[in-house]
């Protein structure tokens, strides 16, 4: 294959993706257009492989007539992974950095965006009933993929996980034994309902849903990397707009907000752990 063979095929690929994308926005209101290119590259490829199907184009028909190869594709999309207590490190700081500031407010309202499965609004919910807060606290758990929302309201996960997620627990500053928090069923964990009973779990898409309450605290970690600079914005602008003065916002550990438009409008908690301070 020659070098304009080459290019003529990857023009034709991007133009088929972006045919997909539109096709995905105008026909179902799913809005990937400006995820990062090679991210969502991969997933597309993946679903095409798994459909046996000859090409993008041909994804893009069966995607539009077959709704269940629809679903799978936008879980493909969102697929992140997770774990409890992922970066220890992280809630160790919130603990010690947050905690003490959510202790002055009568009530607290945290959102966890982009939520996947739960793991991490079960181990804040951990957290603020080990601290005292949780009775005071309500948490949005929001995610664009009904199916893993499933999941995180059901509480069951594998038992083969639980050794990580216990040391985990541990080099997060857990105070009792990860154990007490769940009961064994066969070869899955189930979570006892006090750690959701002051939970919400509610299908909200980044791109394009609004703002629905003014929180104290957001959390969207892991998932911002997945978008482009101006998807990123978009997202950043909503979460400004979301959180109230002195609110905190925990991102990922390869996410930032230094070169974001309202970047001047936030102070570091931590700046190794990705929390920050609404200041104006």
């Amino acid at each position: 294959m020659n070098k304009y063979q080459e290019g003529s095929n990857e023009s034709l690929e991007k133009l088929e993706i972006e045919l997909l994308l539109q096709g995905l926005y105008t026909w179902c209101g799913y809005d990937f257009r400006n995820y990062a290119y090679n991210s969502i590259r991969r997933r597309i490829w993946h679903r095409v492989h798994a459909e046996k199907l000859p090409s993008i184009t041909g994804l893009l028909d069966k995607v539009l007539h077959d709704s269940s190869c629809l679903q799978r594709l936008i879980a493909d999309f969102s697929i992140t992974v997770t774990e409890m207590f992922r970066d220890p490190l992280f809630f160790l700081r919130f603990r010690e950095k947050v905690i003490p500031l959510l202790r002055t407010y009568p009530s607290i309202r945290i959102w966890h965006a982009g939520c996947s499965t739960g793991e991490e609004v079960y181990s804040m919910a951990m957290l603020l009933h080990e601290e005292g807060l949780y009775e005071k606290t309500k948490i949005y758990a929001t995610d664009i993929n009904p199916d893993v929302l499933k999941t995180a309201k059901a509480g069951l996960f594998p038992i083969e996980n639980m050794k990580k997620n216990t040391i985990n627990y541990i080099n997060a500053g857990g105070m009792n034994a990860f154990s007490d928090y769940y009961q064994v069923t066969k070869s899955r964990v189930k979570f006892h309902s006090y750690l959701t009973q002051n939970v919400v779990f509610a299908q909200h898409n980044l791109v394009t849903d609004h703002s629905f309450n003014e929180f104290h605290v957001i959390l969207c970690r892991n998932v911002l990397i997945y978008f482009n600079k101006e998807l990123q914005e978009k997202v950043h602008n909503l979460f400004y707009e979301s959180l109230g003065m002195f609110g905190v916002l925990g991102l990922g550990d390869k996410e930032t907000i230094t070169f974001i438009e309202k970047a001047g409008c936030y102070e570091a908690i931590s700046k190794t752990q990705k929390l920050y301070k609404k200041i104006k």
